[in-house]
């Protein structure tokens, strides 16, 4: 713009000093005054798209930084998604992994509940000439139980198994010898009467029970070689009575000694251990 107004006034002073109508000089200084206006429009002009190159250049970082924002966001997705599926496949692998134990589970217990109902059915048939009230077999929730009355198996007040009742025991030691992958459990129980007896071996019916279920344990062992290994004896007392001992017949059906015929829990715990260890 300098060199603009220099060179204007030169050729102002050129007009001045030289011999120049008063009309051209008078152009030459509304030349001048033009030329000095169409220079700040270009100032101007100049000054607005400078604004606006800079507001172009903060749009374009802006834009930039979205970018980069944008770029991450997707490189997270991808991580995410992979993580995801593989979350997933391991989801549908535990998810398999546990019908396939479900399955296992499901397969034993049919098994052991046909075998089981066979067991049954053997045990009946085999005990069918005997009196109901004596001998009772039951299957509840895939275990079979024996229960044979008081009066059948001992001398009241006695633990010592009846001759007569070994010919019930051996067939029941029969099936149990048949089946060897179940677990035995004889089981004493007794009235609420109070026991009496001049033997300081027995105080109590807890006691009473307890030694006419290790009567039984031991006339199967030693007589009709029954693995002692699978059998338990264990006694309740009065503690769990079939039905309220408000009866002699009551009190009758509570003296009683039970066999009881369980799938061995070693089967279910090595399932349940192969499942842990996965």
């Amino acid at each position: 713009m300098k060199i603009v107004k220099i060179a204007l006034l030169c050729t102002i002073g050129a007009f001045a000093t030289s011999c120049v109508s008063k009309k051209q000089y008078d152009q030459a200084k509304i030349d001048y005054a033009s030329c000095l206006e169409r220079n700040v429009d270009k100032d101007k002009t100049i000054a607005t798209l400078q604004e606006r190159n800079k507001a172009l250049e903060e749009q374009i970082k802006l834009v930039n930084r979205q970018n980069d924002a944008l770029q991450q966001n997707l490189a997270d997705c991808m991580v995410t998604g992979k993580s995801g599926n593989a979350n997933i496949n391991k989801l549908i692998g535990q998810i398999n992994e546990s019908n396939a134990y479900i399955k296992k589970l499901t397969e034993a217990r049919a098994k052991n509940d046909s075998l089981n109902l066979v067991l049954s059915n053997k045990l009946k048939r085999s005990l069918d000439n005997l009196n109901d009230n004596d001998v009772n077999v039951q299957v509840q929730k895939g275990v079979v139980f024996i229960s044979l009355s008081d009066n059948m198996l001992y001398k009241s007040g006695s633990y010592e198994v009846l001759p007569s009742a070994e010919e019930v025991l051996a067939k029941v030691a029969k099936i149990i010898n048949d089946y060897k992958d179940y677990d035995v459990q004889v089981q004493g129980f007794a009235d609420n009467d109070q026991f009496k007896s001049s033997t300081s071996c027995i105080r109590d019916n807890w006691d009473l029970s307890v030694m006419r279920a290790t009567s039984v344990v031991k006339l199967l062992q030693t007589k009709f070689d029954v693995d002692p290994a699978r059998m338990l004896a264990g006694g309740h007392g009065e503690y769990q009575p079939k039905v309220p001992n408000d009866s002699p017949t009551n009190k009758a059906i509570n003296r009683r000694t039970e066999i009881i015929i369980l799938p061995k829990l070693d089967q279910f715990m090595d399932l349940m251990n192969q499942k842990i260890a996965d």
